[in-house]
């Protein structure tokens, strides 16, 4: 027997046991069921409005997503200094040869006497 044939004598024997069954009920559950039915057909039917909650967990993974990519993106792959240690290496007197101009020796003159204030 082909699983085409198989599957229409299991529908059809459904079909029988569920008419059988359909045939032995009472007149108060039949008609508390055709209630049911006809209260159910005469609802309006309503767009699916008011759904969207069901797409917040997507959004909340996204913008976790996003914002640990642009947290690691933003990282840099050498470990950074403090700014404190940035200027103690501007000011230091042993840095001679980095400071070439005498212009820009009193910018690093004036940003020591701020960080000493």
């Amino acid at each position: 027997m082909s699983q085409e044939s198989q599957q229409d004598e299991f529908e059809k024997r459904t079909r029988e046991v569920l008419e059988e069954s359909a045939t032995r009920l009472d007149g108060r559950t039949l008609s508390r069921l055709t209630q049911a039915r006809h209260a159910a057909l005469d609802q309006p039917q309503r767009p699916a409005r008011g759904r969207w909650w069901v797409f917040v967990p997507a959004g909340a993974a996204a913008a976790v997503a996003v914002l640990a990519v642009s947290s690691w993106m933003g990282r840099s792959p050498v470990e950074s200094t403090s700014p404190m240690e940035d200027l103690e290496f501007l000011t230091d007197a042993e840095a001679s040869e980095f400071v070439t101009d005498g212009e820009e020796l009193e910018f690093y003159e004036w940003a020591a006497g701020e960080m000493e204030s």
